[in-house]
């Protein structure tokens, strides 16, 4: 394996989680799942030469990985056939009330728009607001108002 291809090995063994956790919010078919990583790994190998280090490797695979479900999300749409389950993960904890209320956090959240479900996302993640911003191109206030926003009607729901 050559220099380039050990760097690509290791940055998909680093963010592969993150990667994952995007195509999670995106799709609960695990099909579809594997289907969005496969993508999102040829789309960044595709443009890896390209990175410039303008912005962090993280922020750059975030916005690779969220453009790419956004687009799938949206022609999932247009065909008319989005169906929206929870797969519960092999991760989650064994306890059963954990358990149903992750799988109504998420049937929630995968009510939301592309925008919110994407701040929510990455929020969730743990990303500062910044990164939250520089990702999605929108300002930290703007991120900042959107989560109020969304946590308030993810709770009144």
């Amino acid at each position: 394996m050559n220099t380039k291809e050990q760097r690509f090995s290791k940055l998909v063994k680093e963010y592969e989680r993150t990667i994952y956790a995007v195509c999670y919010m995106f799709s609960s078919d695990a099909d579809d799942v594997d289907d969005l990583h496969q993508e999102i790994l040829i789309r960044l190998w595709q443009g890896y030469d390209g990175f410039e280090g303008r912005s962090d490797i993280k922020t750059w695979i975030y916005r690779v990985a969220l453009n790419y479900c956004i687009n799938f999300s949206n022609k999932r749409k247009r065909e008319h056939t989005r169906h929206v389950t929870v797969r519960e993960s092999d991760t989650f904890d064994s306890d059963l009330e954990k358990r149903m209320q992750i799988k109504q956090l998420y049937q929630r959240i995968n009510r939301l728009g592309l925008v919110d479900r994407s701040v929510i996302l990455l929020w969730l993640e743990g990303l500062s607001y910044e990164e939250i911003g520089a990702i999605l191109g929108i300002s930290v206030k703007n991120v900042s108002f959107k989560l109020v926003r969304i946590k308030e009607r993810l709770k009144n729901e």
